[in-house]
């Protein structure tokens, strides 16, 4: 059964309702513990389905605004890292084709020699699969 967990935050705890489960009410002193709290109170009511639990957090607009940001920017950093592997994979091979060393192309790329090799074994297995 999905349902979604309401959390409001009321002093040092979070009280959950759950709308889908006529009389679901509980608490949890942290988010991590929502889903817990939310089946055993399922569980106490007589539901002893499997529930597939939503979080849904209630919190002043500039503390969610705040959130959003701060997980665009770590989408953006992700994609970011994404495109750098790929750039300093397509370096290696191009630098180590050039007739560079590996200790050289790890100098000049700022990583270690290992890394380096790591790559090159990479490019390998994609080029034989």
């Amino acid at each position: 059964m999905k349902v979604t967990a309401v959390t409001v935050r009321s002093g040092d705890w979070w009280a959950i309702e759950v709308p889908e489960i006529s009389g679901l009410f509980t608490q949890a002193k942290r988010l991590d513990q929502v889903a817990e709290a939310v089946t055993d109170a399922a569980a106490t009511l007589g539901v002893h389905e499997d529930l597939d639990i939503s979080r849904e957090v209630s919190l002043p607009d500039d503390d969610l605004a705040l959130v959003a940001a701060v997980r665009k920017r770590r989408e953006e950093l992700r994609a970011a890292e994404t495109e750098a592997f790929a750039a300093s994979r397509n370096a290696v091979g191009r630098l180590r084709a050039g007739g560079l060393p590996v200790r050289d192309v790890a100098t000049l790329l700022e990583v270690s020699p290992q890394r380096v090799s790591q790559m090159e074994s990479d490019m390998r297995s994609r080029a034989r699969a």
